[in-house]
């Protein structure tokens, strides 16, 4: 193993510090280790002007570092683990997911709105957000409002905020924290308000299949924790077929065994569907066992599409024109 390492890294200023963390964690784990970033600019990096929706689930923010990765111009890439589809390429496996930052989705209010909660928004306040996700499970909590859409790293969408005039927008508090403006939310969403994306909260680190020098290097960044998680969210995604096209939220966590029990601790699991309008929603849980975190994502997707889900997602996929 060479002593140094190439990083693979989206542009943005919330990318970089991700990729910082991770640069500077593996110096500090291994002396000697000079580990430098390559920033790769992806698809939807570049085309800022049209809806996530509308651009494909297919890679939108990594596949060109996972070319660069395949190529061998990097030796890992640091991706967030929300934008991650659910298929990893050949050659590629994801080694480690790190621990993961708060989940919660917060709203960040215009500067001159003084709001410390959803019932605070007046009705038809304007609410700004490129994520399907969150417009179906605000719009089901509140149909009176008006969702746009904004893209954009987060200062642009900060910006827009102000410049377009709106109540807001909602945005990952994970992010928001890493890059030291956390103090922007005017108020977090509960559980039970908005789940969040598949995985948000972790860093994906993703390297070449066999390489087994870097995987090492990588191995004291993995959090089990997380990663169980994650894995049953992504397993959930993927029997429900989702992606940026479909609004579709999931949040697992390890619970606490009961007292005395031997075996592997719980994974409580639960997820959203819902139509683009949030008028239409299946909301379900499931506990299933850490040692097995595909298996509860796969059930509970297939308990969902069975409630309706499986409708609920043709329409919406016909709805986008996605098929």
């Amino acid at each position: 193993m060479s002593d140094r390492v190439r990083i693979g890294s989206r542009g943005s200023a919330l990318a970089l510090v991700q990729s910082e963390w991770v640069r500077d964690r593996l110096q500090a784990l291994h002396p000697g280790l000079v580990a430098e970033i390559e920033v790769i600019h992806t698809k939807g990096d570049r085309l800022l002007d049209a809806p996530l929706a509308k651009l494909g689930d297919k890679g939108l923010f990594v596949k060109e570092i996972e070319e660069a990765l395949r190529e061998g111009r990097v030796d890992l890439a640091v991706h967030s683990a929300k934008d991650m589809p659910t298929e990893t390429p050949a050659g590629l496996d994801l080694v480690a997911f790190t621990a993961r930052e708060d989940v919660r989705d917060v709203f960040v209010a215009h500067p001159r709105a003084p709001l410390r909660r959803l019932a605070d928004l007046p009705s038809g306040a304007v609410v700004g957000t490129s994520s399907l996700r969150r417009r179906s499970q605000l719009l089901a909590l509140r149909p009176d409002l008006e969702v746009v859409d904004i893209r954009g790293n987060v200062q642009t969408r900060l910006r827009k905020v102000e410049e377009q005039e709106m109540a807001g927008t909602i945005l990952a508090a994970a992010g928001l924290a890493r890059l030291g403006r956390a103090d922007a939310a005017a108020f977090a969403f509960t559980f039970d308000e908005l789940l969040p994306a598949v995985g948000q909260g972790s860093l994906a680190v993703e390297a070449r299949t066999g390489d087994e020098a870097v995987a090492a290097l990588l191995a004291p960044l993995a959090d089990t924790a997380s990663a169980l998680a994650v894995r049953a969210e992504r397993a959930l995604m993927r029997a429900l077929q989702g992606g940026c096209q479909v609004p579709i939220a999931a949040h697992a966590v390890v619970v606490a065994p009961a007292p005395g029990d031997p075996g592997p601790a719980p994974l409580l699991l639960r997820a959203f569907v819902g139509s683009l309008d949030g008028a239409e929603a299946v909301r379900r849980e499931a506990v299933g066992s850490s040692a097995e975190p595909e298996e509860l994502g796969t059930r509970l997707a297939a308990e969902m599409l069975a409630a309706g889900g499986d409708r609920i997602l043709a329409a919406v996929r016909a709805e986008a024109g996605g098929g």
